[in-house]
């Protein structure tokens, strides 16, 4: 069973940083992309940017220059999002997704849980 575990959510001043970390985990091949959205008050769940299995990153609608994607230590199976200088904007929950393959030529999408952010003024 795969299973995408997100941790770093939270309350954040204004202006403050915050590191949002997802793992995928359980038993699969690869992992063909790892992706962060943002889903806003009210608002339609966003991309914010995608990292494909060969570290190219395609940045979405809700990417923002105080944003960064990374890995944890460079492991495949893991997506950093650190949100800088955090404005009202940046409030609602991330959510974690990943295209999994379980064996040789299938793959198939998972999400994580979701972890809120609230930026507080």
């Amino acid at each position: 069973q795969v299973q995408l575990v997100e941790s770093g959510g939270g309350l954040v001043e204004a202006g403050g940083s915050l590191r949002l970390s997802c793992a995928a985990s359980g038993n699969f091949r690869s992992v063909n992309s790892m992706a962060w959205y943002h889903q806003a008050p009210g608002k339609q769940r966003e991309l914010v940017a995608r990292m494909t299995n060969g570290g190219t990153i395609t940045n979405g609608s809700s990417m923002r220059s105080r944003f960064t994607v990374s890995r944890e230590n460079g492991k495949k199976n893991t997506l950093l999002l650190d949100l800088t200088r955090a404005t009202s904007e940046d409030t609602g929950v991330y959510y974690c997704h990943a295209q999994i393959s379980p064996r040789v030529g299938s793959f198939f999408p998972y999400w994580g849980q979701g972890t809120q952010v609230t930026v507080s003024s």
